[in-house]
């Protein structure tokens, strides 16, 4: 790989969607430029935290994944690190309220999707990829709840294992940290947190702006919510112990303050200050709000591939631009010909949705599905036909279709289907007719469409 070749690799990862990079010194960059030459055969650690407070990986979190997998083609090893014991805590970004605490077996569920999702996107291979959880060192002997027979499942000698010597060898035994070849336990105490809080100020914490915006409007700020920036960089140290180093840590925008203080946290643990690199933040699909689950204006990266179709088609003139940027491989060139075509209107908006919703299912679930996908999405929305594969179910004369809806999972609940039906969401494809009354009764067999992308022909028995 030439010089050339090297440094434009380098300009587009930190620069596509990038909207801080913090490199004093260009130390990482070197090192990368280094590492592309052949001339560095250490690794370099790309770390990513997620706290798993909800379910399931959506295009806005593949925006960083897309980032990390770009590093990992280079020859970056990413940490994936599961923040099960911040969770619990919940990062205050972007929140004017305090969050509410998460049951640990929910965020256990959580976890569990993240990491059976991520290899849609990352490189999971050993050499290029490890995941961890921060309770590996935020937990302490004491917090260990020994289950019946596990001692002895890892080949510990009986013993009571609610004793403190049996939950200290609970706790030797099942740290991810030896897993990975560390000899030395990190483990996180009072006394350890107190010496790196002499060198942060009171002052340096309340400079985010979400927490002077909550001082302003006399919002409750709580203690634990100041420190989740230190808890956060915290991990940067432990990993940077774990692993050798903690080059860079990438996250979305919100996440900026945070990662800035690691750097701090770094420092006055005499560590090697990581990189910082913020990635803008995709809209959902109302083309407005950051993309989430809580807003319901999301898309996750295993939805069918119909389904993410025609969720990227009902995304907003508008957003076109940011969608190719932050979710395509489209050459920057190529997404500026589209946003000036579409202004000159050379360029059909629809057309620039057809080709970015292609992309997008192509990517997640390969080009056969998104050419499915298409020709589905054509005939059903713009040639007005019902598509040729639709769920079908089976419902008694006299049921009611609100209950019908809720019960099969085509609504979250029976309040939900009625607001569907009371906004117009729900049509006969046969009748062309709009479905009005929340009371209406099932009597003939049709064909619904439910919402803008989903659709159920409902048998009567």
């Amino acid at each position: 790989m030439d010089e050339k070749e090297i440094r434009s690799i380098l300009d587009t990862i930190f620069s596509r969607g990038v909207t801080e990079w913090v490199d004093p010194e260009n130390v990482l960059r070197k090192k990368l430029e280094a590492k592309m030459r052949g001339e560095y055969e250490g690794k370099i650690i790309v770390k990513f935290g997620v706290d798993p407070t909800r379910p399931d990986i959506h295009l806005g979190h593949a925006v960083v994944l897309r980032k990390l997998r770009a590093l990992q083609d280079i020859g970056c090893t990413v940490v994936f690190l599961v923040g099960d014991f911040t969770a619990k805590i919940g990062d205050p970004s972007g929140k004017s309220k305090v969050r509410p605490e998460i049951d640990q077996r929910e965020v256990e569920v959580n976890m569990q999707t993240y990491l059976d999702q991520v290899g849609k996107v990352l490189s999971t291979k050993p050499e290029v990829f490890s995941w961890i959880r921060n309770s590996d060192w935020f937990l302490s002997v004491s917090d260990m709840e020994p289950k019946k027979g596990l001692l002895m499942r890892l080949g510990v000698t009986p013993i009571n294992p609610r004793s403190f010597l049996g939950k200290a060898l609970l706790f030797e035994n099942t740290r991810m940290q030896k897993k990975i070849g560390k000899k030395e336990i990190m483990n996180i105490t009072m006394r350890g947190m107190i010496a790196t809080l002499r060198h942060i100020t009171h002052s340096r914490l309340l400079e985010r702006d979400m927490f002077q915006e909550r001082i302003k409007s006399e919002k409750e700020l709580y203690m634990h919510e100041v420190m989740y920036p230190v808890l956060q960089g915290i991990d940067s140290v432990v990993l940077s112990r774990i692993y050798g180093s903690c080059d860079v840590e990438i996250g979305g925008s919100d996440q900026f303050f945070n990662m800035h203080v690691g750097r701090d946290v770094m420092k006055v643990n005499g560590i090697e200050q990581q990189a910082v690199v913020a990635m803008d933040i995709l809209v959902g699909t109302e083309g407005k709000e950051k993309m989430s689950k809580s807003l319901d204006n999301y898309i996750a990266i295993t939805e069918s591939p119909v389904d993410m179709f025609g969720k990227v088609m009902s995304v907003p003139d508008g957003a076109i631009e940011q969608y190719f940027t932050l979710t395509t491989f489209t050459p920057p060139k190529d997404v500026e010909d589209i946003v000036r075509g579409m202004k000159k209107g050379t360029v059909n908006p629809k057309d620039a949705k057809l080709s970015l919703a292609h992309q997008i299912v192509a990517i997640y679930h390969g080009t056969l599905a998104a050419d499915t996908a298409r020709e589905i999405f054509i005939s059903t929305f713009s040639k007005k036909e019902i598509p040729e594969e639709v769920e079908e179910i089976t419902a008694q004369k006299g049921e009611k279709l609100v209950d019908i809806l809720a019960q099969r999972g085509f609504a979250n609940s029976k309040s939900d289907a009625r607001r569907l039906v009371t906004q117009g969401g729900v049509h006969i494809l046969e009748t062309k007719e709009t479905v009005t009354s929340i009371d209406m009764v099932i009597e003939t067999t049709h064909t619904y469409r439910i919402g803008k992308h989903r659709f159920v022909r409902i048998v009567v028995g």
